[in-house]
C-alpha cells in the first residue's frame, strides 16, 4: 500500500530535483545548474524497505505575477496542504540562508513531518555546516549527496519512520473508480450524468472543481465509488495561479481507485496535457478507460468514431490496453454503456489465471519467437505464475533477469493478452533468476 506523498521543498538550486532523481530512481526531472531550470511538477514513487511512497518535486510550481520569493513561500504552502512529509532541501555548501529560514518557519506551522536534507555534502569539510542547520529547529539533519547517492538511505529511513498511517475509507464488495481530465472536459458533468443527480459544481470556467470527493451509489445491483476531483475552488491568488495544484487531488483519487476514467474533450485536438494526465494511471498500476466526452456537439459523418479512435491509438500507445467509450455527460447517452466497460475492466484488473495454462501460453510463445541475443546470452523461461491481482503480476522464472529485452518482454505480454481477458488492465512482469 501507498504510505503517502512526500514533497521535496526548498529554494532554488539546492538540487530538488536531483533528490528527486535519487528517490525515484530516474532521471525524469530536468537539472541544471541554472536556478529555476525545472519547468514541471514531477511526481514519481519511491520504494524503500517494503514501503512505497509517492514524491512530488515542487520546483515545476510555476505562480503568474508573483514575486520570486513570494513564489516559494506559495510552493511549500502548495506542498503542504496535500504532502503526508516534506523533504526540506537546502544546500549543505552554503549552510543557513534568510531564505531557508522563511521557509522552514512556514513548515513548522504547517505542523507535518519535516525531514532536512543538506545536499552536496560529499566531502567532510562541509560537515560544519551541516551541525548549523540544526539552527532551524529540527531534531535530525541528513547530511546528502543526491548526485553521489550518500546518506540518502538514512534519510529514507527516517522519512519511512516518519509518515503517518494511511487511513483511506475501505468500501468492500465495491467497484472504487476515479474520474482525471483536463479541466473543462466535463469531469463534473460525467459525475452528475453517473450518480443522475447535480451533485458537483458544473462551470464553464476550467478549474472549478479542486477537491476529491466519494460518492458511494447502486446501480443495477452493484456497489460503486466515485472519486471525482470535484469541489469549491480554494481561494486566494496563489491557488488561483498553480494549475497544477489539483493534480495533487487526481492523483489521491487514482491511488484510491482501481479503474480511472481519463476524459477527453472530443470537439478538441488531443494535447500533450492529455497525454501526460493520462500517463498517472499508467504510473500507478490502475486500470484505465479513455472516455470521450461531448460526442453530441461533434460535427460528424459515419465514420468520425473509427476516426477519433485511431487519433486516440496513434497519441496513446502507451494504452493500447484501454477501451475506449464515446459518450455525452451532458445529454447522459451511452452512460450504460460506460458501465459495462467499468465493470469489465474491473473485473479484467482482478483477473487469476491457471499455472498450468499461463505456463503453456509463454513456452508457444518462446517457441515461436526466440529471445533475441541480448546483454550477452539468450532468455530462457522455465517457470511462469500469476503471483497477484489488482494489476494481475506474473512472475518469470528465468536463467538470467539480464537477458530480457524490453521489447521481448513486450511480445511476451501481448502474448499473455491475446489468450486472456485483460483489456483495460495494466499488466505486471517480474523476471527472477530460477533457483538451481
Amino acid at each position: 500500500m501507498n504510505r503517502g506523498i512526500v514533497a521535496i521543498v526548498g529554494r532554488p538550486n539546492v538540487g530538488k530535483s536531483s533528490v528527486f532523481n535519487r528517490l525515484v530512481q530516474d532521471n525524469l526531472a530536468i537539472t541544471d545548474d541554472q536556478s529555476g531550470i525545472t519547468r514541471d511538477r514531477l511526481y514519481g514513487k519511491c520504494e524503500w524497505l517494503d514501503q512505497t511512497f509517492s514524491v512530488i518535486d515542487t520546483g515545476g510550481i510555476e505562480l503568474k505575477n508573483v514575486p520570486f520569493m513570494e513564489e516559494i513561500r506559495a510552493q511549500a504552502s502548495l506542498a503542504i496542504d496535500e504532502a503526508d512529509l516534506i523533504i526540506f532541501v537546502v544546500d549543505g555548501r552554503v549552510g543557513i540562508t534568510n531564505q531557508d529560514r522563511d521557509v522552514m518557519n512556514i513548515l513548522h506551522r504547517s505542523k507535518k513531518p519535516v525531514v532536512v536534507a543538506a545536499n552536496k555534502i560529499d566531502d567532510i569539510k562541509f560537515m560544519d555546516n551541516v551541525y548549523e542547520l540544526y539552527q532551524l529547529g529540527v531534531e535530525y539533519v541528513f547530511p546528502v549527496s543526491a548526485l553521489h547517492g550518500i546518506g540518502i538511505g538514512d534519510m529514507l529511513d527516517e522519512v519511512v519512520r516518519l509518515l503517518p498511517k494511511r487511513n483511506y475509507k475501505k468500501y468492500p464488495d465495491t467497484i472504487e473508480f476515479s474520474i482525471i481530465g483536463q479541466p473543462n472536459v466535463g469531469k463534473s458533468s460525467l459525475t452528475n450524468a453517473i450518480l443522475g443527480t447535480e451533485r458537483v459544481i458544473v462551470s464553464d470556467v476550467a478549474g472549478t472543481t479542486r477537491d476529491a470527493i466519494d460518492t458511494p451509489f447502486v446501480r443495477d445491483g452493484k456497489n460503486y465509488v466515485v472519486i471525482d476531483t470535484a469541489g469549491i475552488r480554494k481561494q486566494g491568488k496563489v491557488y488561483e495561479n498553480a494549475e497544477k495544484y489539483s493534480m495533487l487531488r487526481a492523483l489521491k483519487a487514482i491511488e484510491r481507485s482501481s479503474v480511472t476514467l481519463i476524459v477527453l474533450d472530443g470537439t478538441k485536438e488531443i494535447e500533450e496535457q492529455d497525454k501526460r494526465i493520462a500517463g498517472y494511471p499508467l504510473d500507478a498500476n490502475k486500470a484505465c478507460i479513455i472516455v470521450v466526452n461531448k460526442w453530441d456537439i461533434v460535427e460528424k459523418d459515419d465514420k468520425a468514431m473509427k476516426r477519433y479512435e485511431e487519433k486516440i491509438r496513434a497519441h496513446f500507445l502507451y494504452l493500447s490496453y484501454a477501451p475506449i467509450c464515446f459518450v455525452s455527460a451532458l445529454k447522459r447517452q451511452r452512460i450504460q454503456t460506460l458501465f459495462e466497460q467499468i465493470n469489465n475492466v474491473y473485473e479484467n484488473y482482478n483477473r487469476k489465471v491457471p499455472t498450468n495454462i499461463i505456463n503453456d501460453v509463454i513456452l508457444d510463445a518462446t517457441i515461436l519467437n526466440q529471445a533475441p541475443i541480448f546483454n550477452g546470452n539468450r532468455l530462457k523461461v522455465s517457470y511462469t505464475q500469476q503471483v497477484s491481482v489488482a494489476p494481475p503480476t506474473f512472475v518469470m522464472f528465468a536463467n538470467d533477469p539480464n537477458y530480457m529485452h524490453f521489447s521481448y518482454q513486450r511480445y511476451l505480454e501481448n502474448k499473455i493478452r491475446e489468450v486472456f481477458a485483460f483489456e483495460g488492465s495494466p499488466i505486471k512482469i517480474i523476471v527472477r533468476k530460477k533457483e538451481e
